[in-house]
């Protein structure tokens, strides 16, 4: 429950970065793009990919691909 609660108070990119608690992620993630970091509080949020689209003005194939980048910077860093 307090996971769904501190999940709920995260309504930025700005929320999200001040909530990570490891330095190498939060140092890994002030380097990606503003757009990248919405599409993750997005996902965060609930929504699917088909949903985020439109609301950050790329197509679905442009999400899965920045996620799939996301991704493969995160595991060589972390």
């Amino acid at each position: 429950m307090a996971d769904r609660e501190k999940q709920a108070e995260v309504r930025s990119v700005s929320d999200l970065l001040d909530e990570i608690q490891s330095e190498n992620l939060y140092l890994a993630l002030i380097t990606v793009d503003r757009r990248t970091l919405q599409i993750v509080l997005l996902k965060m949020q609930g929504y699917s990919t088909k949903e985020i689209a439109p609301l950050v003005h790329l197509t679905a194939g442009a999400i899965y691909a920045r996620l799939n980048h996301l991704r493969k910077k995160l595991r060589k860093i972390l």
